[in-house]
């Protein structure tokens, strides 16, 4: 998964068949400017990596050069060289085929290799929550909101309004951690499927068990 600060703009361009010109045009930037982004032998600024991820139509995150790391200390933020003019905090995320019951650094990276996604990262902009991890979508039962193939960045700091997306646990004889929808009543928790194609299950607040796991704080697609 992406970790270094190289971008892609090589390989998108040659996906869709533009000239350094036409992204020039698109993102209002020189094309001698680009032509150094594209061959990596200029720095970049924020700015124009969101132009640039503008003009293909993607996030941020995408534009990245794509290379399988590994590191044991995923509770740090990556560092960036110095020479590179970026405000941009980046950490990367373990991925996990199940929601972890306690995420933390270690439990995370646990779940990871237990769900078979050992070595699999995915890197994350600006959050000071050394818990966060990524889910994956292995299937389309929440589509067409998610889709098999999505990744979700998921905060544990973050806790889930009315209304919010959040890794959840409910259930008092058998705990059931699942991607809910979630909205706060005032005796009830109302927890619905993220496609509403469900029926919604309602919780008594003191008596039921639930608690937020996490709350999804982005979506990340690979493309392609």
């Amino acid at each position: 998964m992406p970790t270094s600060t190289a971008l892609r703009v090589k390989e998108l361009l040659r996906e869709r068949g533009w000239t350094t010109k036409v992204l020039a045009e698109k993102t209002g930037l020189s094309e001698s400017y680009l032509t150094h982004i594209k061959n990596g032998t200029r720095r970049w600024n924020e700015d124009a990596l969101r132009k640039l991820a503008d003009a293909f139509n993607a996030h941020p995150i995408d534009m990245f050069a794509h290379k399988k790391s590994r590191t044991d200390d995923v509770e740090k933020s990556v560092a960036v060289s110095q020479d590179v003019e970026i405000d941009l905090q980046l950490r990367i995320v373990p991925v996990v085929g199940e929601i972890p019951s306690e995420p933390s650094p270690y439990n995370n990276q646990i779940a990871q290799t237990t769900t078979g996604y050992k070595d699999i990262f995915v890197p994350v902009f600006n959050s000071l929550d050394d818990s966060l991890f990524c889910y994956y979508v292995g299937n389309n039962l929440m589509a067409p909101n998610f889709i098999k193939g999505d990744y979700l960045i998921i905060s544990p700091q973050e806790w889930a309004k009315s209304g919010d997306i959040a890794a959840v646990e409910y259930g008092n004889d058998n705990h059931i951690r699942n991607i809910m929808q979630v909205t706060y009543m005032d005796d009830f928790i109302v927890l619905e499927s993220v496609n509403h194609k469900q029926p919604p299950v309602a919780l008594i607040k003191g008596k039921d068990h639930f608690r937020v796991i996490g709350k999804i704080i982005y979506r990340y697609q690979r493309l392609g």
